[in-house]
């Protein structure tokens, strides 16, 4: 295989996993906290259209970045406020945010459909760039790729060197004895998931202002999805969701160059891959037991304050 081909597909691999990691970690920063959200899919979306249409203003990325992180947290403030204070199902509303996510997106981004976004200057790091094959593919990317790394590395900091990461754990594993602790579960609760909205609605500009770089209607096309599944794969720790996202990057990169590859496995096996992997992992771990492994206690549940 040609080296220069070799490095295109790891370069095209990193990117197409891009969105999924800021996805995956924002959904799994909610899920430590105890809260199941199955709208990250309408997240994500409302963030694309964010981003791309700051960016169409000719602001700089940083700012379209900024825009779609807004747009992410508040879109997931309603949904705390529903499901932390009015108690509303957390499935079903995740489900109804998905919906509406992608309604409105679809609605105000009618009007930029066909427009493209301003190209974003790839970052390369002196002298690792230069290295034959590997250098442009791993250390010639948009400030995105190496910022979805570096928030991998400080979710995993955070959640298990910190103060605040044993609070947040401490309220997804068992939100009574945090609350008979002293700490604020409520409050604890609309932190990450504003925050893993805002992670969420980054994920979705990833897609509009550097992988396509356009707006185009349903354009995440079920990444929230695979995000939520990554969450599990990856048996809710940061830094097996960012090699898992790049399984599954790897999965949809290999569907496009399976031709030039000489692989001759029909694009819908490919496709399905990834979520083979998913499930064979889940029930390998669940028949062994692994320690570690298992989901939050308190995810799903609601806390009422005991009177």
């Amino acid at each position: 295989m040609d080296a220069t081909l070799i490095g295109a597909i790891i370069h095209a691999i990193l990117v197409a996993s891009t969105p999924l990691v800021f996805a995956g970690l924002g959904a799994l920063i909610q899920e430590r906290a105890g809260v199941l959200n199955l709208g990250i899919e309408g997240l994500m979306i409302v963030g694309a259209l964010a981003g791309f249409v700051v960016a169409l203003s000719g602001q700089p990325l940083a700012l379209s970045v900024v825009a779609a992180a807004g747009a992410g947290a508040a879109l997931a403030l309603i949904f705390a406020i529903l499901v932390l204070r009015l108690e509303a199902n957390p499935v079903a509303t995740g489900l109804a945010l998905t919906l509406f996510g992608l309604g409105v997106a679809a609605l105000f981004g009618a009007q930029y459909v066909g427009a493209s976004a301003p190209p974003v200057k790839a970052w390369s790091i002196p002298v690792l760039s230069d290295i034959p094959v590997l250098g442009r593919a791993l250390f010639a990317h948009d400030p995105l790729v190496y910022g979805s790394v570096l928030l991998a590395i400080m979710l995993w900091w955070f959640l298990n060197k910190t103060r605040g990461g044993l609070i947040l754990r401490a309220v997804g594993e068992d939100h009574d004895a945090a609350h008979a602790m002293g700490f604020s579960v409520i409050g604890v609760r609309f932190l990450a998931i504003c925050l893993g909205g805002a992670m969420a609605g980054v994920g979705g500009a990833y897609l509009t202002l550097v992988q396509t770089p356009m707006f185009v209607e349903g354009m995440t096309a079920g990444r929230g999805w695979i995000a939520l599944a990554l969450v599990v794969f990856a048996a809710w720790r940061p830094l097996r969701v960012l090699l898992g996202a790049y399984l599954f990057g790897s999965v949809t990169i290999l569907q496009l160059h399976s031709q030039a590859l000489g692989i001759s496995i029909a694009a819908q096996w490919l496709s399905m891959l990834p979520y083979l992997a998913t499930v064979v992992a889940l029930v390998v771990i669940s028949a062994r037991g692994v320690q570690g492994t298992s989901a939050p206690a308190s995810l799903g549940k609601t806390f009422r304050v005991s009177r």
